[in-house]
Parts: C-alpha cells; structure tokens; sequence
C-alpha cells in the first residue's frame, strides 16, 4: 500500500509546523537582533546560517532512514529538537537584552538544535514521500506538503506578528513557546502509525553512507541538478535575514508589522504555490521547467522593483514583498516537483540518500546566501546610506536568478507536462 491523499495531508501538517516553528527563528528573532539590539546583521546570519550548515548532517538523516526501516522516529524525533531549539533561541534574544554573552551562547546551542532538528524530521519526511508516493503523485504531494508548510509560516508570521505588539519580551516567549508546544502535539498526531501497511524499499544491505553518496554522486543528472539547487537557493535565501531589517530601518515598520511582512511575503509564497499546483498539475499548462524559470525571471524582477522603491522613498514595501513571495512560490514548488521525480530515479533504495545530498546542498545555499546578503549589507553601509547599501545587495540576488534560470533551461526536462505532475483518475 502507497500513501493516499489523506497520508499525504497529514505528513503536510509536519511541514506546517516545521514551517511555523522556523519562521520565528529566522524572521523574528533576526530582526530583533539587528533593530531593537542594534547588533550588526551579521551575527544574526552567522546563527542562522550555523542552522543551515548543521544541516550538511541530511545525507546522513537520509541514509539512515533508508536503512533503519522507519521514517516516523526520525520525523518525531527531529520535530522535538527544532521545537527546543526554536524556544530555547527565543530565550537567548531575551538574555541578550541584560546579558549579552550569556544570551549568545544559548542562542549558539539553540541554532545547532534548530539545523539538526530540521534536517533529521524534514529529510525523514521528504524520504517517507518519495518512497511511498505512487509516482504519477509524486509532483502533487510535493506542491500539497509546501503549500501547508508555507500556510503554516504565513499563519504563524501573521497571527505572532498582531500579538506581538507592543512588543514585550515576556509576549515573545510566550507566543514562541504556544508555537513550538502546538507544532509539536500536531506532529505526534500526524504521524500516528502512518507507516502501518506502506510498501517501503529499505535496502537490504546497507551499505556504508559515503559509498551511497558515491553511487548518487556518481549519477549524472542528480550531480548536475545539486549544482543548480545550490545557485538557486543562494539566490532564494540571500533577502531572507535583510528584508525585515531592511523594512525597519530604511520604512520605520515595527517588530509586529516587520513579521507580519513576514506573513504577507509567504502569504505570496502560497499564492505563487497554489498556481503553479493548479496550472501544472490540473490544468496541465506548461512543465516544471517553464515554471521554475518563470518563478526565477519573475523573483528577479520583484527584488529590482523592491531595491529601486528604497531609492525612491515610495510606500510600497508590502506588495512589492508579496510579488516576490508569489514568484518565490511558483519557483520554489516547480524544483521541489522536480527533485520528487529525480529522487525516484537511478539506483533503487537510494531516495533517502539523494533528498539528503539536495537537501544539504539547499541548506549549505541557504546559510550560504542568508550571510552572505547580511554582511554584503553590513560592509556596504560603511560606505552609502542604508537604502542603497540594502537596495545593491537585492540587485545582486537578481542577478543570481536569471543566472539559474538560465541554468534550468539547460539542465531540466521540457516537455508540456509531467508525468509525475498527474492526479490518478477518480481520487
């Protein structure tokens, strides 16, 4: 037995917590540190990126998975130590403001618990689907799951955001821990004997990691495809720990209406999922190549639109924000469809092992791109005014993306549809 629509649900309910519990931490929290401390952007993307550089360990999730026959401890497992982690980050931006030092080392400890946690339940749980997913639904149970993750970060950034004002730092923790507590509880439940009766294909002699990463290395297409996962989401993840400092410091937005922006960003990110999900996938326009470079041309020219309204001082910071997020979308969940229907391709019981090598190289990308944007900003302050310094750093995460969309040109399958992109008939 394969998943049905109902297990697929459920498994997007853990992307929507897991969805939820990040945001915080990479949105909230990184705007407190560089706005409300006044700490140089920097060192809020170095935590971040400590987050994503713990998470080259998904190869490992990956292959452990594959080898120890079920997913679910993993998934469950990785969910409560990004729900600790999440909190105990919280935690130190409150120590920060009466003990610096002190406050930085558990926020240290908090982002290391944060990468772990993400990458053991989230490569469990993209595992779990390529493996017991019918292939014709493999692209809709991709597009499902994201939808419900970006649903989950949209709602949290957004309700968080209104409860979050005034900001106090008694509120942060207690709307911090009601999110960690929920998304914990709705993943237990989700997951909830869900691997009863699946049809799974552990190998059944399980062969030493690196020798599995050399046998997916050694693959054609999944080597060229981990290339373009890198530049992509360097590009993807570059505005991610500027954008909120970027909106309190250069259009005077508070803590609460900065993640609020958050939320309406990935309210965008939704949009742009829903359409490229009903426009492939149901109404079978265009491939998944077509989107992703529509997705990256289209970011490319949502991140000049945002640099060029800083220059002009003009007051449309959120629906130039939203645009990014719709096109954001349509990128993001066009190359998660693609990378579905590579995982299931190549040497057999090796799907754990090729999410986790991509999933590292996203992670690596998105660590990657989210310091480099920051201490792009900070040096680029020492020598122009705020708006330009910000304004300079979204031009060059423009330029990334048409250089990937070019590179997807190249490198994915075109044809109109995807066999993969199909719901089964009658369900």
């Amino acid at each position: 037995m394969t998943l049905g629509w109902l297990g697929i649900f459920r498994l997007g309910l853990v992307q929507m917590s897991l969805g939820g519990m990040v945001v915080l931490t990479t949105s909230t929290l990184n705007r407190l540190m560089v706005v409300e401390l006044a700490l140089p952007a920097v060192l809020s993307g170095l935590l971040v990126a400590l987050h994503y550089a713990v998470q080259v360990t998904r190869p490992s999730w990956g292959y452990r998975s594959d080898t120890c026959g079920n997913r679910t401890r993993w998934i469950v497992g990785g969910m409560a130590t990004l729900a600790l982690g999440a909190f105990s980050a919280a935690l130190g931006v409150v120590w920060m403001h009466t003990a610096f030092w002190p406050g930085l080392a558990l926020s240290f400890v908090a982002y290391l618990m944060i990468g772990l946690g993400a990458g053991m339940g989230g490569t469990s749980l993209l595992a779990l689907m390529a493996t017991c997913t019918r292939p014709e639904r493999r692209a809709a149970a991709a597009t499902i799951t994201w939808l419900m993750m970006i649903f989950g970060i949209a709602a949290t950034a957004g309700t968080v955001g209104a409860l979050l004002e005034p900001y106090t730092p008694a509120r942060l923790l207690e709307l911090v821990g009601a999110v960690c507590a929920g998304g914990l509880v709705l993943t237990i439940l989700a997951t909830w004997r869900i691997e009863r009766g699946l049809v799974s294909q552990p190998e059944p002699e399980a062969a030493p990691l690196l020798q599995g990463l050399r046998e997916v290395w050694a693959e054609p297409r999944a080597r060229t495809f981990t290339f373009f996962v890198f530049l992509s989401m360097t590009a993807y993840f570059m505005q991610e720990l500027i954008l909120e400092p970027y909106a309190g410091l250069v259009f005077g937005l508070t803590p609460g209406q900065t993640t609020s922006l958050s939320g309406a960003q990935n309210g965008g990110v939704f949009v742009g999922m829903l359409a490229v999900g009903i426009g492939q996938t149901g109404l079978r326009i265009g491939s998944l190549r077509g989107w992703v470079v529509a997705g990256c041309l289209g970011s490319a020219l949502a991140l000049t639109g945002i640099a060029l309204i800083g220059q002009m001082h003009l007051p449309l910071i959120v629906p130039a924000v939203v645009l990014m997020g719709l096109f954001n979308g349509m990128f993001a969940v066009a190359a998660i469809g693609s990378m579905m229907q590579l995982a299931g391709e190549g040497r057999q019981a090796r799907e754990g092992t090729r999410m986790g090598l991509w999933g590292a190289a996203q992670a690596v990308a998105a660590g990657f791109g989210g310091l480099l944007g920051a201490a792009s900003a900070d040096l680029l302050q020492l020598v122009a005014r705020g708006s330009t310094a910000f304004g300079l750093v979204f031009l060059a995460e423009a330029v990334l993306f048409v250089i990937s969309a070019l590179m997807a040109l190249r490198i994915l399958e075109g044809g109109r549809s995807m066999p993969a992109g199909r719901l089964v008939p009658g369900e």
